[in-house]
Formats: structure tokens, C-alpha cells, sequence
């Protein structure tokens, strides 16, 4: 990794110290992006806010550079809204125009960073201000100071992954509280394009939540990147990141954001934070308690709850022995779950488990905070990890992954079955009908008679579209939703 601050960064740092200590920039939610900031600031410092703005701008213009193909000779090309953009002055003007709000929240940041950089440059003595520079992260950095040399891979190397035994997906988390998630979002976009990964990332205050596809060459550039880097060096490890085989092919693209919550549970984190979560057990913990579980009598394992807290199609084609898997659809619905069943946990010891283990860390917090349950307990790494472990352990089936790829297999067994015939079934596709995002389970033979849609209505759908041009008339939603509750209630004991 290249050292975190150049020659010329420092010299850029120290014409951009901002007296803006008596200005507020907390609260993000300004009328006018340009106006009520700057109102806000003295003559002397409109100057230094007309500076942070410039590079607010370019910051944001370099979360859109693509590389080019290796055919065109043009260095730089730009994607955002969907366009490409083969000049500056075109994506220039369309981040001007489309983009002002973005651009405002980034200014406010910056001006917000620097402040308190400068705050904390000025509380050292002589000793702290020759040791530091080098272990600070400020969004004065240049973005391509943080990304990897690959001088010594070939560009192959790096864009091969397209074959399954060539590439790998990576899933992580890391909670930590970040200061500015919009230059982590700035640096993760340049990171993945410099790479050549796709995938999806959700950056928060909160930490931050990936999975990313490659060649394994990029792949693991990228685990050291971030392993290295001083806003997660010391709570990752490189046991966090789960991988699979997989690559680049198994995401359309890039998409990389800031969002409130790097996992929507749909409640702030200030009001349930990851600073609370269960008990954590290794996947051999875990694996010992499913089985003291499970060899108990029907009355003794009354005390214990095995807890999917993932989505009903998830558990569908895979879960834990003996589980309660509740039927909804988004995790967002598990806190209203959880409030309606709130007597099925009393008193109870809970065993939580998820994909990767980020669900549980924000579930299991919010579960205790209802103070009903004896202990909660988490499954550290999630079902990914228990399966590298124990792949004919007590998780039968496919597990759920959110790609292309749709499922991982680890063992031979098939829990679940054709929605038309009943015959064993576990492998997903969508609904034929393209305005429905159901995920269907119908085998080759139903297939082969033309069941291909999640139910009678989109069947349905499917054969009038191709009469009718316009297909403003026909819902993202069918039958298939409309009659399963939002929120289950369980049956009590």
C-alpha cells in the first residue's frame, strides 16, 4: 500500500484549512445546497468553501471513471444515470445539473473533516504532528493514493474470473463507525473499478457491507487493501471475508452507495445499534449446540429456539434442522416479526443464524433489547462459514446467495420441491413474467410444459404481453404475495 498522504496532498491539506468552527454541518438536510451552506459562512471562509466544493465535485466525477476496453485508445470514460460519458465536459455537465444534491452532501463532509483535522492538528505536540500524518485518513486524500499497485499483474490476470474455476466472490462485513461513508463510497468505486470487480457495497456510519466478484488475483488485492487500510485494519480480519466460487459474471455491475443501514432491518442505528448484539459462537460452538438441541426430547427443546432470521425463499432450499423460519419476505419485516412473536421468545434461549452473520448482528441486538429472551446467541460467520466446516453437518440443503448464481451447494440434500409437480427441487429461477421478481421453483419436465411463471397469474401475464405492447397495466407483485401475510403469527406451544 502506498504511503496515506503525498508531498502534494500535504501541501493541498494546508491551503485548505478551514476556519469553520462556529459553523454547524451535523444537520445534512440544508434547503439549498448552495445557498444556505454558504450563507452560513464568513467572507474569509467562503473562499475555503468555494475550494472543499471543487474537489467535492471532482470526488464525485471520480466515483464515475470506468476503465476503458482494451481496444479503444481513450484513457478515461465515465458511467452514471445509465450513460456513458467519453469526455469531461459531458459528465462535468451532468453532474452539475443532475447531481447538485450529491455534490452539496460531499462539500458539507469535506468542510466537516477538515475542521476537525485541523481541530486535532492543533491539540498535538511537536512529537504527535511528526508521527501521525502517516496513520490518518482524511477525505483530503487523493482516492488513487489508496489503491493497490498491480504493475506486476498482467491486465489477463486481473480481468480473467469470467469461468467459474477462475474467479471468486468475496462477502464481508465490518461494523465500525465511519466519519465520512461518501469518500469510503468515492474510494471503494475506484478500488473496484481499478480491480475490475462487480458486486454490490453498502457503506453507512455504521461500517460497511460488500460482495464483490473476480479474477482471484483481484480478489485478493483486494482482501489485503482492505486489511491494510487504517479504517478497518484493526476490526477485519481475514477470516471475515467468506469466498465461494464464483466471479466478475456473477453481478450485472457495480453499484456502490451510502446508505443509512449497510443492512436493511429498516430501524436507525442509533436507536438499535451492532454495539449490542448476541452471543457470538463459532461455527463448532454453534454445531455442538445444534446437537445437544436436537438429541434432546420434544419437551426439552422447548427451552431453545433455533432462529432463521433470513428471507422465506431463503430457507426454503436450505436451513438448519429443527429451525424456526419465518415466512417473510425482507429483513426489513423481521423487527414487526419479531414484535407480533414477541411471547414465543419469552424465557427462551435463542440460536441465531444468517448467511454471512451481518443479519444477526443487528437482529440479535434488537431481539435483546426486548429483554424477553434468557440468552441470545449469533452464528460468527454465518451459514457460509458453518459449511466450510461441516458441509454434511446439521444444515441440510442449498444456501441462498443474492447473484446470479442464486444458490451454493455443500451437501447432496434437497429440501425443497417443484412448486407444480412436488418432485425434490432446489434450483431457482425468475418468473418468466419480466415485471415479477419472484424466484420460482419448477423442474426441468414443468419447465418443458411451459410452467415457467411463479403462479397462475403471471402465467397469464406472460401470454397476453405478447398481444399487448404496453405493459404499464401489469404489477410487480402477483398472487404469490398478495396471499401470504406481511407478518406471520407463529402458532403458540
Amino acid at each position: 500500500m502506498p504511503s496515506s498522504t503525498s508531498p502534494d496532498e500535504e501541501d493541498g491539506l494546508e491551503t485548505c484549512v478551514l476556519k469553520v468552527f462556529d459553523l454547524d454541518l451535523k444537520e445534512s438536510n440544508l434547503v439549498n445546497p448552495s445557498n444556505s451552506l454558504k450563507a452560513e459562512l464568513d467572507g474569509s471562509t467562503k473562499k475555503k468553501y468555494s475550494f472543499a466544493k471543487k474537489k467535492a465535485f471532482a470526488l464525485l466525477v471520480k466515483t464515475k471513471q470506468v476503465p476503458a476496453p482494451s481496444y479503444e485508445f481513450k484513457e478515461k470514460r465515465w458511467r452514471c444515470c445509465q450513460q456513458l460519458f467519453a469526455d469531461q465536459t459531458s459528465i462535468h455537465r451532468h453532474v452539475a445539473t443532475q447531481h447538485a444534491e450529491d455534490v452539496y452532501q460531499q462539500t458539507a463532509s469535506l468542510l466537516k473533516q477538515l475542521t476537525a483535522a485541523l481541530s486535532a492538528s492543533q491539540s498535538l505536540t511537536p512529537t504527535d504532528k511528526r508521527s501521525s500524518p502517516k496513520d490518518c485518513l482524511t477525505p483530503s486524500q487523493e482516492v488513487s493514493a489508496w489503491l493497490p499497485d498491480v504493475s506486476h499483474v498482467s491486465p489477463q490476470e486481473l480481468r480473467s474470473g469470467q469461468g467459474d474455476e477462475e474467479g471468486e466472490v468475496l462477502l464481508y462485513y465490518c461494523y465500525c463507525d465511519l466519519e465520512d461513508p461518501h469518500w469510503v463510497c468515492a474510494w471503494q468505486t475506484a478500488l473496484c473499478h481499478h480491480l475490475h470487480l462487480t458486486g454490490k457495497i453498502r457503506i453507512a456510519t455504521e461500517g460497511i457491507n460488500g460482495t464483490v466478484g473476480g479474477s482471484k488475483v483481484a480478489t485478493r488485492l483486494y482482501v489485503e487493501v482492505m486489511l491494510s487500510c487504517p479504517l478497518f485494519k484493526d476490526y477485519l480480519s481475514e477470516d471475515d471475508f467468506k469466498s465461494s466460487k464464483g466471479g466478475s459474471h456473477c453481478f450485472p455491475e457495480l453499484r456502490v452507495g451510502v446508505f443509512e443501514e449497510i443492512v436493511p432491518m429498516g430501524i436507525s442505528p442509533s436507536q438499535v445499534s451492532y454495539k449490542n448484539p448476541g452471543i457470538h459462537l463459532s461455527p463448532g460452538e454453534f454445531h455442538k449446540e445444534i446437537e445437544k438441541v436436537l438429541s434432546q426430547s420434544s419437551e426439552e427443546q422447548g427451552d431453545t429456539i433455533i432462529l432463521d432470521c433470513r428471507n422465506f425463499y431463503e430457507s426454503k432450499i436450505g436451513r438448519f434442522q429443527g429451525c424456526l423460519a419465518p415466512d417473510i419476505r425482507k429483513f426489513s419485516y423481521f423487527p414487526s416479526y419479531v414484535d407480533k412473536n414477541l411471547d414465543i421468545f419469552r424465557q427462551k434461549r435463542v440460536l441465531m443464524y444468517c448467511t454471512g452473520g451481518i443479519r444477526c448482528e443487528r437482529g440479535s441486538a434488537y431481539l435483546r433489547a426486548k429483554g424477553v429472551c434468557k440468552e441470545v446467541f449469533q452464528l460468527k460467520g454465518g451459514i457460509h462459514k458453518y459449511l466450510e466446516e461441516f458441509p454434511d453437518g446439521f444444515y441440510k440443503g442449498k444456501l441462498f446467495v443474492f447473484d446470479e448464481r442464486f444458490a451454493l451447494a455443500y451437501n447432496s440434500s434437497v429440501v425443497s420441491e417443484c412448486s407444480y409437480c412436488g418432485a425434490p427441487w432446489d434450483q431457482y429461477k425468475l418468473c418468466s413474467t419480466p415485471q415479477c421478481r419472484q424466484l420460482v421453483l419448477t423442474c426441468s419436465a414443468c419447465q418443458g410444459q411451459g410452467f415457467t411463471a411463479c403462479c397462475v397469474m403471471c402465467q397469464d401475464k406472460g401470454g397476453k404481453q405478447a398481444s399487448v405492447p404496453s405493459q404499464d397495466s401489469f404489477k410487480e407483485e402477483c398472487e404469490c404475495t398478495a396471499r401470504r401475510p406481511r407478518i406471520p403469527q407463529e402458532p403458540q406451544a
